[in-house]
């Protein structure tokens, strides 16, 4: 169902909040990370690398899944050992990450957006096809699934909406990844623009794959099309780009797929260096470090996070995971 989708609009809760009282924060503050602001508040060094090691630690087990799962689908498709397809390497700066991330994303929203206009061409009856298994086969909510459970330990829309939303605004305000964002201007409108943009651009790109789910399951199960021999669980959409898509197009949706791990995997190797280095080393070294320290040690540290991410998503890769 869609239940899960109602998570993307708990960034009409988080957007707001961040808006109202964190961003503020950031744009006032010369802050080089978002632990740097648990030192300024708390008077604490240890909480600063407290608040590094955490992020740090999610960070790698993050960009492991991140490799994996792409990987996963185009070794089915391409016939290339997936373990050759994870080894994959990044560097630059927080400026080639912003811009490699806007390219990677813009091939993101155009290549999906290609391939629902292209299934729904394809289905009989359109996109009506689609809403009509979304109301009358239940496929948008489930016939136990409420809008609101006094049981909060139960699905609801309700709880996928507030839990999301709070959860994302602790993504917004805390997560290194995100905030460097923020660092890049001390402009309290543009990062406003800047978390309303992202915020559109969510809900929207969420809502084109779950029109894509229902629409697979419109073509596959209720019309009765030949469901492809490597679509396993988790690679029906990759088995339907692969056999039903035009030569072009597949290529296009590919390299969205590959374009959105990248981006992700790029911010995330930059924004683990840059937190070790200022939040860690430079708090743990006796003498400052200079400019030019520092951007070695963030090299290093991408290269070690980087070859221990593969081997991480190496191991999922073979290890006989059923469903990602």
């Amino acid at each position: 169902t869609w239940i899960m989708w109602f998570a993307q609009l708990g960034m009409l809760l988080a957007i707001p909040l961040t808006i109202r009282f964190f961003l503020p924060i950031y744009s006032k503050l010369d802050i080089d990370t978002a632990y740097h602001y648990l030192e300024l508040r708390f008077n604490s060094k240890g909480l600063r690398v407290l608040g590094a090691i955490m992020f740090i630690i999610y960070q790698v087990g993050r960009m492991s899944i991140i490799m994996y799962l792409p990987c996963m689908v185009l070794s089915s498709l391409m016939g290339i050992n997936v373990n050759i397809l994870i080894i994959y390497s990044y560097t630059g700066g927080l400026k080639s990450v912003l811009w490699t991330d806007f390219i990677q994303g813009s091939v993101l929203l155009v290549g999906v957006t290609f391939g629902l206009i292209f299934l729904v061409a394809h289905l009989d009856g359109g996109i009506g096809s689609i809403f009509h298994e979304m109301t009358a086969g239940h496929k948008f909510l489930a016939v136990d699934q409420p809008i609101f459970n006094p049981n909060i330990l139960k699905d609801s829309v309700f709880l996928m909406i507030v839990g999301a939303g709070f959860n994302t605004m602790g993504s917004y305000v805390s997560s290194q990844d995100i905030v460097q964002r923020f660092t890049t201007t001390t402009d309290t409108k543009k990062l406003n623009k800047m978390m309303l943009t992202n915020g559109g651009l969510s809900i929207f790109i969420a809502t084109v794959f779950y029109l894509i789910g229902t629409g697979l399951y419109v073509f596959y199960q209720v019309q009765g099309n030949q469901l492809p021999p490597a679509a396993q669980q988790d690679q029906i959409f990759a088995s339907w780009i692969a056999f039903q898509l035009p030569v072009g197009i597949t290529g296009l949706l590919l390299a969205a797929i590959y374009a959105a791990a990248q981006s992700t995997l790029s911010t995330g190797l930059n924004s683990v260096a840059s937190s070790w280095t200022l939040d860690i080393q430079a708090r743990l070294s006796k003498k400052e470090l200079s400019f030019e320290k520092q951007t070695k040690i963030g090299q290093y540290v991408s290269l070690l996070v980087g070859i221990f991410s593969i081997v991480v998503a190496v191991v999922l890769a073979n290890g006989g995971v059923k469903s990602a």
